[in-house]
């Protein structure tokens, strides 16, 4: 279908291109009927006779012109944007090889370009991942000194601040890596269970800071997915909890049905405005009833969402402005990840 309108356009447009020598030649044709008709000396049938067989003849001259002319422009509206210049056909008007030489050039320029700045950006994401990799070194040094302060309440506070930028620096990482992603993973059982407790270890001074406890009910799942991504995912989300709640329970159950098992994180924070629900998956997007939450980034449940779906895992939300936000992660089934393992 889509074929057939282009074809229809191409010879819509060719028609046009040769609006004026058609008018002409039919111009042309009508006036040399019109003398023979005016003038007895000329027979009008033979004119006819000509002009009809002319009609033909110019017809048909169309039609193998149309072929040639068009074919350069053919293979120019069905080029794809791989920039391949082996795709497009050679034009044989003078006009034509104009445009193809421009187009020649523009695309090894444009190719040039797009090569020189995709080096930058690769040097810049190896900057990038060094930088973080360096910074990883002073504060681990930061960490242990924190643990070794005798002021408890000091040291909660800044064990606290230590964790912000432990996550941030962890959500630049994942981020970078992001694209590359599906060459990193490695597919085994993973147990739900340690992967939950070990994040909400890794959270535990942030929750003595808030009030904030957890009540796990757990079934001692394993799940099939890459272990250090999974991590990730549930590290956004119980982040993104603790973020949001204070001095209450965070919820944390799973469930396995019909081979397929159900992670659910619910929290009785402050919840997400109905109208925010359809774009809290987005790059950068924080919320729209605290515009001016300075601390969120908008990139952790990005980021998460991001890296569930190469795990093929899906990640429903629920949430009621003021009472708390629920986030269930939905895990393939053992025969969804043949796909993945034969790759």
């Amino acid at each position: 279908m889509i074929e057939h309108v282009r074809k229809e356009n191409m010879i819509k447009n060719f028609l046009i291109e040769r609006r004026s020598w058609i008018l002409l030649f039919i111009g042309l044709q009508g006036l040399l009927i019109f003398v023979a008709y005016l003038d007895d000396a000329i027979p009008l049938g033979p004119i006819v006779y000509i002009v009809f067989l002319s009609m033909i003849i110019f017809i048909f001259f169309l039609f193998i012109r149309y072929h040639k002319e068009t074919k350069f422009y053919r293979s120019l509206s069905e080029w794809d944007n791989t920039l391949d210049l082996t795709s497009l056909s050679h034009a044989e008007r003078p006009f034509g090889k104009l445009i193809e030489t421009i187009i020649t050039n523009q695309t090894i320029r444009l190719k040039q370009d797009t090569s020189k700045s995709q080096i930058a950006l690769e040097e810049e994401k190896d900057d990038l991942l060094t930088w973080i990799h360096e910074v990883k070194t002073p504060l681990t040094s930061m960490h242990l000194m924190i643990e070794s302060m005798n002021d408890v309440t000091l040291k909660n506070k800044l064990t606290v601040e230590w964790l912000r930028i432990h996550h941030l620096l962890d959500q630049q990482l994942h981020q970078k890596r992001l694209p590359f992603m599906e060459n990193d993973l490695f597919i085994e059982k993973v147990d739900l269970k340690a992967v939950v407790f070990k994040e909400i270890k890794d959270l535990q001074s942030w929750c003595i800071q808030k009030n904030i406890g957890f009540d796990v009910d757990l079934e001692g799942d394993s799940v099939l997915s890459d272990g250090k991504w999974l991590a990730f995912i549930i590290r956004q989300l119980l982040t993104n909890a603790v973020k949001y709640s204070e001095v209450s329970d965070i919820l944390i159950k799973s469930d396995t049905q019909s081979d397929q098992t159900k992670l659910t994180i619910e929290d009785f924070g402050r919840g997400i405005d109905p109208k925010d629900l359809p774009r809290i998956f987005d790059k950068g997007f924080t919320s729209t009833a605290n515009h001016q939450d300075h601390s969120a980034t908008g990139m952790g449940l990005f980021l998460a969402k991001k890296a569930a779906k190469p795990l093929l895992i899906k990640i429903d939300v629920s949430s009621t402005l003021g009472e708390g936000t629920t986030f269930t992660l939905i895990f393939p089934k053992r025969n969804d990840f043949t796909r993945i393992t034969r790759m």
